[in-house]
């Protein structure tokens, strides 16, 4: 009788994804701290896990994920990393991968004097930061994305990106900043800074750089966050 068939989603690893079989999986999670990643029985259901959140599949019958507290006690906002985490010196959900960039813009006003930044989760260094020039956050959160993306390119490095501005993400994939700020004499400088971000974007690769949304209402405030709300 020959073996059901088995669909592996890989949460955390070398290559987060769906697999089709067990060696596909070993050979991303083997050696990698707190790997998370679990055995499904149909493709449809593997493909519903992997667009879900790993912290929903725990504890469930053929899971291969390592004990993790329930989302409400992940120690989101505190100094150091749960003791379940050991991949990164921050609070990270199991299901973000810490060898990635986080980016993030702040403004004080709308528009007002913007700046943005990326930070690397596995050390949380500051890894770049511009700004601040007179501009909104929505532009801001767009050049930190490309900046991300550039850097990366540059380097040689597929690390996935962290943002938590579906706005961004949207004109990233649409490689245009579709903002309805004024073009004057105060923003020209940005908007340079938009067309140099533009034609980066429409002259180069970079779809083995994975671009993620930060679930803020899951996982609280994205590591690159400048902690002025409220």
């Amino acid at each position: 009788m020959s073996k059901k068939k088995k669909y592996y989603v890989v949460w955390h690893g070398t290559e987060p994804g769906i697999y089709a079989s067990w060696d596909e999986c070993r050979s991303r999670v083997e050696g990698v701290t707190g790997a998370v990643y679990k055995a499904f029985n149909t493709a449809e259901e593997a493909e519903e896990a992997y667009y879900g959140h790993a912290a929903d599949y725990m504890g469930k019958k053929e899971s291969r994920m390592p004990s993790a507290p329930s989302p409400a006690s992940r120690e989101i906002g505190t100094a150091n990393p749960p003791s379940w985490r050991t991949d990164t010196v921050l609070p990270l959900p199991p299901e973000v991968t810490a060898d990635a960039l986080a980016v993030d813009a702040a403004c004080s006003g709308n528009p007002g004097q913007m700046e943005y930044r990326g930070v690397y989760l596995k050390t949380g260094q500051e890894v770049f930061h511009f700004g601040p020039v007179y501009g909104t956050n929505n532009i801001g959160e767009f050049l930190a994305i490309v900046h991300a993306l550039a850097l990366l390119k540059q380097k040689g490095v597929n690390l996935t990106v962290y943002s938590d501005s579906r706005n961004a993400m949207l004109w990233v994939k649409r490689k245009q900043c579709r903002t309805k700020l004024p073009r004057t004499p105060r923003t020209e400088e940005l908007f340079c800074l938009i067309a140099r971000a533009e034609a980066w974007l429409k002259n180069n690769t970079y779809a083995d750089i994975p671009l993620l949304k930060w679930e803020t209402r899951r996982w609280g405030e994205v590591p690159a966050d400048f902690g002025r709300k409220g």
